[in-house]
């Protein structure tokens, strides 16, 4: 079948992502939803004994295989996960709803261990637990929680970067964590990612209730962690969803004083395979509703549910381990659209992983300063920075400080409009041109579309939808999604004909050949099933256009966020 935009396999906020398997259920608190997924997890095999490439077996139950070959380099491992399309795009947002009572399926808890902001902070693994009732664990897909540092040194303005660990509470790590050597005075940001719904901090001095062997256990810490890492989870009533962060805008003021001074040098934009600049994570050519959201991070799992971090000491000697990784907008960046155009990210140091270069959320963000215009920043009409259905000017700014964006000022209307406007204009233009390239790169999620180019397809027509779009602009959804079954196997841009690919995704790197006019023909011997007939995009009823701060049940009235703006407690 077809349909102008799929958001019938879940749909929008307080769902989970267009990534792996699709899951569906009510989003917590109302509003609404966008498509759920699996992220998958990466089984880690081995490789010679000098060692050379890896074997890798990707499953999205979380099953591992190896061979009797010597350790893996890290290294390899994940350029072998880029290369065969292992992490799935963002995720989605959670339900930024002002506080229910209790949590939903998928909300979880995280407690931020005390001075998180030191070497010390840093090194002490973060503990997941339910939000209120019911079980999370890392080694759930749709559960795990990832957490994202990047330190600058104020006497050279140098950046690198830590993971720090995610375990279970009351568990213990795979393996130890690495102390990092920091600098002296060292600036630290935090980012966090999640792969649920909604992510809340919790201060260490809380009390922690875990289910263990259908048991409750409580647990007890000791002093406010959040107040000591500046922490922010978006407005106290009102969550981002799974976005959050600690000290950031100290960071980015320290990296960007570090930039000024000539210290910090961020790579200028090369030139892509199309001749266009690389993208950013503020180019409207591939941002979707949420923008600027989770982390670039990744775990090891082992077998028994435990956690290490991803480096190629713990590589090597947790055989068998699988690679956990954050489904986000950086890492469909970074892994996907830029080695499919000719691409390269910026990166610092692993302080965990020997100085390994690695990147990050922040790194990612620094370099989007870089973005020409017209620059996508984070908007009202993003699920994550609403509260209920109201556009929110004080959570969206609380967003974008932790993001190093300016603050909205002016319409919040306006701005959603504009953002609407400038996100399928300039998106269908990035991906009509890039559409070979996309077409030959492996789909970031096969479950549910065949190639990185109908997956690009299938999230920007999600976001139309999912940001009320056809309301804002009174324009209807001009992408029409073809799919078979619950996978997306030709897209139309602009009302064309879809272009379909084959079902299975190719090789990345694989070689496609385009059919006259530049639709892609499907690859030999696929015939769509019945029914997969494109349709033409729905029109709108008359009288959809929104009365100014009106948008199909999101308004821009009074911010419920304006007098509540301390950061998370």
């Amino acid at each position: 079948m077809s349909r102008t935009s799929p958001d019938s396999r879940g749909g929008h906020r307080g769902s989970r992502s267009r990534a792996s398997a699709l899951n569906g259920g009510a989003a917590p608190g109302g509003g609404r939803r966008r498509r759920s997924a699996r992220l998958p997890i990466v089984g880690i095999g081995a490789a010679s004994a000098i060692g050379g490439l890896i074997g890798l077996l990707l499953s999205v139950t979380g099953g591992g295989a190896t061979n009797a070959a010597a350790p893996v380099r890290l290294a390899a491992a994940q350029a072998q996960i880029a290369a065969t399309a292992p992490t799935p795009a963002d995720p989605g947002n959670g339900d930024p709803a002002a506080g229910p009572a209790e949590a939903a399926p998928g909300d979880c808890t995280l407690v931020v261990p005390p001075n998180p902001l030191t070497a010390k902070g840093l090194a002490t693994p973060y503990q997941l637990t339910a939000a209120a009732g019911g079980t999370c664990h890392q080694a759930n897909p749709d559960q795990a929680a990832f957490v994202q540092a990047t330190i600058i040194d104020p006497a050279t303005g140098k950046a690198s970067v830590y993971n720090p660990l995610v375990i279970d509470a009351g568990t213990q790590p795979a393996a130890p964590t690495v102390t990092p050597a920091l600098p002296r005075g060292a600036v630290v940001g935090v980012w966090f990612g999640f792969n649920g719904n909604n992510l809340k901090l919790q201060k260490n001095g809380g009390k922690v209730t875990v289910r263990h062997s259908n048991r409750r256990i409580g647990l007890r810490g000791s002093g406010n962690s959040l107040a000591q890492g500046r922490c922010v989870n978006g407005t106290p009533n009102s969550v981002f969803g799974q976005f959050a962060y600690c000290n950031a805008p100290a960071f980015f003021a320290a990296a960007n004083k570090a930039v000024k001074a000539g210290q910090l040098a961020i790579p200028p934009l090369a030139t892509a395979g199309d001749g266009k600049p690389c993208p950013t994570t503020r180019d409207f050519g591939v941002v979707d509703q949420d923008q600027s959201d989770n982390v670039t991070a990744t775990y090891l799992l082992t077998a028994d549910g435990r956690t290490a971090q991803a480096t190629d000491a713990n590589a090597a000697a947790l055989q068998g381990a699988q690679v956990l990784t954050n489904a986000s907008d950086n890492g469909l960046l970074v892994n996907f659209i830029d080695k499919a155009i000719g691409c390269d990210a910026f990166t610092a140091p692993d302080l965990a992983n020997n100085g390994t270069p690695t990147t990050s959320l922040a790194l990612d963000e620094l370099q989007a300063g870089l973005q020409a215009s017209p620059v996508a920043l984070v908007p009202p009409n993003n699920p994550m920075t609403m509260v209920g259905n109201t556009m929110s000017r004080v959570k969206t700014n609380l967003y974008r400080v932790g993001s190093n964006m300016p603050p909205l000022r002016g319409s919040l209307t306006a701005a959603a409009k504009a953002y609407c406007t400038n996100m399928i204009t300039v998106g269908q233009a990035r991906l009509q041109l890039d559409q070979a390239q996309f077409t030959a790169f492996a789909s970031p999620d096969p479950a549910a579309a065949t190639n990185l180019f109908t997956f690009l397809g299938m999230r920007l027509a999600d976001s139309y939808v999912n940001l009320n779009c056809q309301a804002l602009t009174g324009k209807p959804n001009p992408i029409t999604v073809q799919t078979n079954g619950d996978i997306v196997v030709g897209i139309a841009l602009g009302g064309a004909a879809p272009a379909s690919a084959a079902a299975t995704a190719p090789a990345a790197g694989a070689a496609v050949a385009p059919a006259a006019g530049g639709a892609t023909a499907p690859a030999a011997g696929t015939t769509p099933a019945a029914g997969t007939t494109p349709t033409a995009g729905t029109t709108p009823a008359a009288g959809a256009a929104p009365a100014a701060g009106d948008a199909a049940g999101m308004t821009a009235g009074t911010d419920p966020a304006a007098a509540a703006t301390s950061p998370a407690a």
